[in-house]
């Protein structure tokens, strides 16, 4: 059993910046591309930044491309999500999940497992 956790969430002035963290446990980290994706109220789930297995290859929503930076500790069984230059149109539960393809997960397809979310609230 695959376990997603996910930390680093809180409340942010626009213009701020927070570091996102996901912790996996029950498989081998470092074969699988992980993935952020993001709910807000009464919204669609959005791909935000995933990233392969090796970290070599890593793929932005336009949205966040520019202000995201997404990553990971293979020997941590971690993977990150920077996020700058907040606006308050980020403001959403941010999701880690992981699948086989990065690419996969960059059109809005989330792969195997998902976590239970952390709140980003971003005011003006």
């Amino acid at each position: 059993q695959v376990h997603l956790v996910e930390s680093g969430g809180g409340w942010v002035q626009a213009g701020g910046s927070l570091r996102l963290s996901c912790v996996a446990s029950g498989r081998s980290f470092g074969r699988y591309a992980m993935g952020w994706f993001r709910q807000a109220p009464g919204k669609e789930r959005e791909f935000v930044a995933s990233i392969s297995w090796s970290g070599a290859t890593t793929y932005y929503a336009d949205s966040v491309k520019g202000r995201f930076t997404i990553s990971r500790d293979n020997a941590k069984n971690t993977m990150y999500l920077q996020m700058n230059s907040l606006k308050p149109e980020d403001s959403a539960v941010y999701h880690c999940s992981q699948g086989p393809q990065a690419y996969e997960m960059s059109l809005n397809s989330p792969g195997d497992y998902w976590g239970q979310g952390t709140q980003v609230t971003v005011s003006l």
